[in-house]
């Protein structure tokens, strides 16, 4: 069971949170870059979750349409092909969509998966991300609730950024500043119109000074232990035991996080940690220490005819591939994943 039915999905969720990991969730952008992700999960025997942002999405459909639905449904189907051939299991996720895009990635992917139920099939994507942050939280929250509805029809899980990550991801842009951070007030709005579960599952991402892109140790202000107060404030709310965890976490812009912060993050119910910075610098860096090393094979310098076995893409995707495999096996136990994988 290579790609997660509904039903072990939320084994997956379920397992994170009562043991205290979270799961990497790798952007892919292209055939070589999920069998890396796919090769790092299995090396380090953990299962994961593959997913793919709009401007993947939209690269995937090829430069000549930039078609986003076909690139996306182009990989998943692909995906559901060859990770039979690893033996971790591994969920499929579409990263952050604005509110502009949501007609023409998420709503008819939402429609291919349900059309695929109604036919007694699994859907192709096990979650969506629906990012509302750009909104006032209320029409966050109302569209959410829109999408959740039709997401658990679809045996989807939905996920929502209901404040501000800070940095820019496909074009989507906030400022560093003090809205980077999710107030309990935001947390029980979020319970009261998307409900704990009863409404359909969905993963919460909430801002703890969270910031897309590359940044070093100590640059940006980033406090996990908000999660704490969130999960406490809508647990006393709702009438949950002492120390309940109503909400599953995701964790955006985790480039540069320290050991500790991460640690502290998946004590307060963090789940699914993304990354894309990481592993897009981990794919190129052989690609470019091979291309300065080759620079007379892979070019015809002086009128010579290069080396057709350096300018192979097989040679050099071959080390791009394994640097990405590698980023996620590091992630994997950054994200104490590791040896978790399902049996």
């Amino acid at each position: 069971m290579p790609i997660a039915t509904p039903e072990v999905y939320a084994e997956m969720l379920d397992r994170a949170k009562a043991g205290k990991f979270a799961y990497p969730a790798i952007n892919v952008t292209s055939s070589q870059t999920l069998h890396a992700a796919l090769r790092g999960f299995a090396e380090a025997e953990s299962d994961g979750i593959i997913q793919i942002s709009t401007g993947g999405a939209e690269f995937l459909g090829g430069q000549h349409n930039k078609d986003m639905v076909t690139g996306a449904v182009a990989l998943a189907e692909f995906a559901h092909i060859v990770a039979a051939k690893y033996d971790i299991t591994v969920a499929l996720h579409t990263d952050h969509c604005p509110k502009d895009k949501l007609d023409t990635y998420v709503r008819p992917l939402i429609d291919v998966s349900a059309e695929r139920v109604k036919a007694g099939r699994n859907p192709l994507f096990q979650s969506h991300m629906w990012d509302g942050s750009a909104e006032t939280l209320a029409d966050n929250l109302a569209i959410g609730q829109e999408l959740l509805a039709k997401a658990a029809a679809a045996k989807i899980i939905l996920e929502v950024e209901i404040t501000p990550t800070g940095g820019e991801e496909d074009g989507v842009t906030h400022e560093i500043n003090d809205e980077l951070y999710t107030t309990v007030d935001d947390a029980l709005r979020t319970a009261e119109a998307l409900g704990l579960g009863e409404k359909g599952r969905y993963l919460l991402a909430a801002s703890f000074g969270n910031v897309h892109g590359v940044y070093k140790p100590g640059n940006v202000v980033l406090r996990p232990e908000l999660l704490k107060d969130l999960q406490e404030g809508v647990a006393a709310k709702h009438g949950k035991a002492a120390g309940a965890q109503p909400f599953d976490f995701v964790f955006h812009g985790g480039s540069g996080s320290t050991a500790e912060e991460i640690a502290t993050a998946l004590e307060n119910g963090v789940v699914k940690m993304n990354l894309d910075t990481d592993t897009q610098y981990a794919f190129t860096r052989p690609v470019a220490d091979h291309m300065f090393k080759n620079y007379d094979g892979v070019l015809k310098v002086d009128g010579e005819v290069g080396s057709k076995k350096t300018y192979d893409p097989r040679t050099w995707g071959k080390s791009a591939e394994a640097g990405m495999a590698k980023r996620v096996t590091e992630a994997c136990a950054n994200l104490r994943s590791t040896g978790t994988k399902l049996k």
